[in-house]
Order: structure tokens, then C-alpha cells, then sequence
């Protein structure tokens, strides 16, 4: 299959939006960024109408058909009929003098290829040897069919599209000439390719229209009219059923809107419930006024239909029917070949996105998959990653805050603005002899602690960090960290037991005083026996002064 669709890389923000939209689940995730499987995809266009970052992109075949109108030959435009409702109030004629200033060559509308296809699903229906038939205008339903319902193929129409058969006409009419399909629709892009050469390129309305502004050029809003012209109902929902002739008896006819809707049929025609009937499939709710391109930019389903039930004659057009041989086209599966686990397989993955029981299985579509199940199949398929459980990252944050929280060894207590107690760990309670959480949560923290410390922090907004404070009621000292979560407006109190660190201090102050204590009884006695050992000596002096002057007298009387 075609590249239709490509992902800018920078522009994927990892919501999952797309792979929630995508029916058929055809996105694989990788390194945080969405990737389009081709072969799974059926280019229905969801996952470039619903992402918010517009991170999907359709491929352009702008520069190639510019190359186209440059060769030589005549180039013909094949313009849906949903471009009434695309470009108001503006009819063929009009559209038809814009596209030719741009260098092409004419423009109708592929409403007139929708003329020969419904008359070919009639002739089919007259031959009365069909139970079911789907119509194959859908090039998406088609793809929906080949790929995950290839039982029910025989059902499918084997007619080529509206776009196919009137660029073929275009072409019988004009040899040489090169065709261009305009319209609303992503997989027309790829049908293109598979036309056998009938379409050279298709531009979506988006292109034509970044076109035209780029070259000056304002399609006139005038209006024009043909009673011939009933095809132009085709793209609406029922739109085909409007154009048939339906008094074909033993047959039912319904018309069948949106792929959940289609997906849904498909399902019951597998299952044998319904039969003998003509259903009309259009992958999008509206059918083709409302295709991805215009889904994006015009969401306007009613004044869509509107304008073209007001555009649309009474009479279909006049046309020349082709051999009904030229009007064939096949439809071979194109059967996904993707492994499927075991049970085994899927439970150890089960297991690995923290569900080990049934009801662990929450099937929230959080990651875009229907079910745990079908996601943890998606995982083993390479598609899916499991960090793309909501619940699961969830669960893992909450585990890992609550096991910091629980095995942290200082205390940990967060207040509301009101004061009022919102969490509290082990190591908290432990410095304040709480046996459980639930017994102080919710309450007031004037129960437990003084509350100054927090009104000064609430107040000011300014954090109060490692303040040492005795908490009497306790016997224990602590440092208190008081910080204010602006964002969350709370009060985290990180404390710190410092008790042993405080005895451990006082115990050594006080053998220092102790200590200090006897070395100045130690020095005062010493000071004592040396003050009693110099008056002693001083006695003695005085003494023996006296005795050797006496003597001295006594000598010289002599």
C-alpha cells in the first residue's frame, strides 16, 4: 500500500489520540512517538482529523501534477461531488473557470462516474444471484474488507469507484489526456495507484484550494443548475440509495455510515444474520461531506447535505454506459500477518503492566486499545509500549512516592492551607507516638504540634529550614524544614529527630562542666599550698633574718 499518511516526528506528543480514533488499530508506538503501519492501515483519515498537535500529515501530489501540466498533454480534473459543500455557494461552472486558469485542461464532476457505477450495482441486482452486495465506492471500506473481514469479500461489489470509472470516460474521451481526482478523501490517494493507470494523481480539496489562493485565483460563488444531475447525492450518507432504482423485489436496501457502524455489518454478515440485501458503506458518519479533509475544516454535516440535496437534479445524467467487463475490478485479501500470542504469553504481560488478576483489568481505553487484553496483544506485536497504561504509570508513580515517602527516616507531615492534616509517614508518627495515620488525618495539626511555626510559614510564604525545637509533650527534640507549595497549596514539614544528637550534646556539656569544675578545685587548691608553702618560706625567712643579724651583733661586740 501507498504511503498516504506520514508522521512529523517533532510535532507527536505522545497523547494517544490517534491510536484511540484509529478502528482498526493500526499505529505502533515507538520511542514516544506514533507510527502508521501501512499494511494494517485503511487510510480512513481519523488519526489526521482528530490529533490536536497536527503531527499527521496527508502526502502531497501538488508538485507532481504541477510536473503533469507542464508535459504537454492535456490534463482533466475529475472533481468530487461533495466540492459543493466544501466550496459554498460555488458551482461546477465556477470551479470549472478556476481550475482552468490554473493550466488544466477542463474539470467535471465525478458524479457522472457515479452514474455508470450505480447502474452497473443495478444490473447486478437484476441478475438476482447475489445474496449480499456492498457497494465499492469506499476505497477505505474496501481496504476495511480485504484486510480484517476477507470471508466477506464476495459480498463486496467487484466495480470500481466513481473516481475510477469517470476518469476512464475522461480518458476514452480525450486519449493522451492525463486525469486528476479532487475531493475530500485520504485513500483515494491510494486507490490511485491501483487504478491501472485510470487516475494519474488525486489532490484533496486542501491542496486545490492552498493552490488557487497561491495563485490569486478566487473561484466566483455562482451557482448553476442541472436537472440532470442526481448523482450528485452520492456523497451523503444514503446517497447511492437516493440515485438507484429500487423496485428490484427480494432485495433490501441500507445505507450504512461511519466504520464503527460498517465494522458492525460486517460483523453480522459474518455471523450469517443478514441476507438479501444491497448496503450502501461509507467508512465516514456522513459519508464523503464529511471525509477527513473536510472533517477538519468544515464540520458542518447538515448545511453539507444541505447544499448538495439543494445542488442535486431530479434526472441522472446522461451517460454511456461502458461494457459491464470494463467496469470490473477484484479485490484480493490482504490478510494481516502479524503473530498472535499465546495465553501464556499474554498474561506474563499482563503481569508486567501490574495486572495479575481479572479485575486489575480496568479496560479504561486510556492507552487507545478497547481492552488490557488487546493492548498487552499490541505489545507483544511490537505496536504498543507498556509504559502507555495510564493506570499502570499511575499505580507506579503512587507506589514509588509512597515507598520514599513510608522509608524515608525523617518525618514527613503535609497541611491544607486550613492547617488541617493531609499526610503523614511512619517516621512522624513515630517521633510523636501516633499509632495510625487515620487517627490525626483531616484534623487540625494543634492537635499535635504547635502550630506557629506553619502560621509563620503560611503567612510569609517563606520557608523555615532545619529549626531546632523541643517538643515537650513528646520529650523529643527535632529540626523542623518548613517549606510552601505554591502550586499545590500545602505545607510540607520535613522533621528531623534529633533527641540522641541533643542528650549526646548535654551529656558532653555536662562533663565538660564537670570537668572545667574540678580543674579550677584543683588550681584553687593548688593555689592554696602555694600561697601556705610562700608565707611558710617567708616565716622562715623573716626568722633566720633576725637569728644572723642577732648574730652578727653579738660577733661585733665581741
Amino acid at each position: 500500500m501507498s504511503v498516504c499518511l506520514t508522521l512529523k516526528k517533532s510535532n507527536c506528543k505522545n497523547c494517544y489520540k490517534c491510536i484511540r480514533h484509529c478502528p482498526v488499530k493500526s499505529i505502533r508506538f515507538s520511542g514516544n512517538q506514533a507510527h502508521i503501519i501501512p499494511e494494517e492501515c485503511i487510510l480512513c483519515g481519523q488519526c489526521f482529523v482528530v490529533c490536536p498537535q497536527n503531527a499527521k500529515e496527508i502526502v502531497s501530489d501538488l508538485e507532481k501534477v504541477k510536473v503533469m501540466l507542464q508535459s504537454g498533454s492535456p490534463v482533466y480534473v475529475s472533481l468530487a461531488p461533495s466540492f459543493i459543500a466544501n466550496y459554498d455557494g460555488t458551482g461546477i461552472e465556477a470551479m470549472r473557470a478556476a481550475i482552468c486558469r490554473l493550466g488544466f485542461a477542463g474539470a467535471e464532476e465525478t458524479a457522472i462516474g457515479a452514474t455508470i457505477v450505480k447502474t452497473e450495482y443495478e444490473r447486478m441486482l437484476a441478475e438476482k444471484t447475489h445474496d449480499i452486495v456492498i457497494s465499492s465506492c469506499c476505497h477505505s471500506i474496501n481496504l476495511l474488507i480485504q484486510k480484517y473481514f476477507p470471508a466477506e469479500l464476495p459480498y463486496l461489489a467487484d466495480v470500481v469507484s466513481p473516481m475510477v470509472a469517470h476518469c476512464s470516460e475522461l480518458k476514452r474521451q480525450h486519449p493522451g489526456c492525463k486525469t486528476v481526482f479532487v475531493g475530500p478523501c485520504v485513500s483515494k490517494k491510494d486507490e490511485a495507484e491501483k487504478s491501472g493507470g485510470a487516475v494519474d494523481a488525486v489532490l484533496t480539496f486542501e491542496e486545490l484550494t492552498g493552490w488557487l489562493k497561491s495563485a490569486g485565483i478566487e473561484p466566483e460563488h455562482v451557482m448553476d443548475s442541472d436537472d440532470h444531475s442526481r448523482a450528485r447525492f452520492f456523497p451523503t450518507a444514503g446517497g447511492i440509495l437516493k440515485t438507484m432504482k429500487r423496485d428490484m423485489t427480494g432485495y433490501t436496501y441500507l445505507a450504512v455510515d461511519g466504520i464503527e457502524n460498517c465494522i458492525a455489518a460486517l460483523h453480522d454478515i459474518e455471523s450469517g444474520k443478514i441476507h438479501r440485501c444491497f448496503i450502501e458503506m461509507s467508512a465516514c458518519a456522513g459519508s464523503c461531506i464529511d471525509g477527513p479533509v473536510m472533517e477538519k475544516y468544515h464540520r458542518t454535516p447538515v448545511m453539507g447535505y444541505m447544499a448538495v440535496a439543494n445542488y442535486a437534479g431530479r434526472q441522472q445524467f446522461v451517460v454511456e454506459q461502458p461494457d459491464p467487463m470494463e467496469l470490473r475490478h477484484s479485490f484480493p485479501p490482504l490478510t494481516n500477518t502479524a503473530p498472535v500470542p499465546t495465553e501464556a504469553q499474554i498474561t506474563e504481560i499482563l503481569k508486567k503492566m501490574g495486572k495479575t488478576h481479572p479485575e486489575d483489568e480496568l479496560n479504561c481505553g486510556s492507552c487507545g486499545y478497547d481492552s488490557c487484553r488487546a493492548k498487552a496483544v499490541a505489545i507483544f506485536q511490537g505496536k504498543a509500549e507498556i509504559s502507555m497504561c495510564l493506570p499502570y504509570l499511575k499505580e507506579k508513580a503512587e507506589s514509588f512516592s509512597d515507598s520514599i515517602v513510608s522509608n524515608t527516616p525523617n518525618g514527613l507531615i503535609v497541611l491544607n492551607e486550613s492547617l488541617e492534616v493531609q499526610q503523614i509517614n511512619e517516621a512522624a508518627r513515630r517521633i510523636m507516638n501516633i499509632r495510625s495515620a487515620s487517627d490525626v488525618l483531616g484534623d487540625q495539626v494543634v492537635r499535635i504540634l504547635d502550630p506557629e511555626i506553619f502560621m509563620r510559614v503560611l503567612t510569609s510564604h517563606r520557608a523555615v529550614r532545619n529549626e531546632r525545637t523541643y517538643l515537650a509533650e513528646y520529650k523529643k527534640y527535632v529540626e523542623q524544614t518548613v517549606v510552601y507549595d505554591a502550586t499545590n497549596n500545602l505545607l510540607i514539614c520535613i522533621m528531623r529527630d534529633v533527641t540522641d544528637e541533643e542528650n549526646e550534646r548535654e551529656k558532653k556539656e555536662s562533663i565538660s562542666r564537670q570537668t572545667v569544675e574540678i580543674a579550677d578545685r584543683v588550681v584553687d587548691k593548688q593555689m592554696r599550698i602555694v600561697q601556705e608553702i610562700a608565707s611558710l618560706l617567708g616565716e622562715t625567712a623573716a626568722e633566720t633574718k633576725i637569728a644572723l643579724t642577732k648574730l652578727k651583733e653579738s660577733i661585733s661586740d665581741e
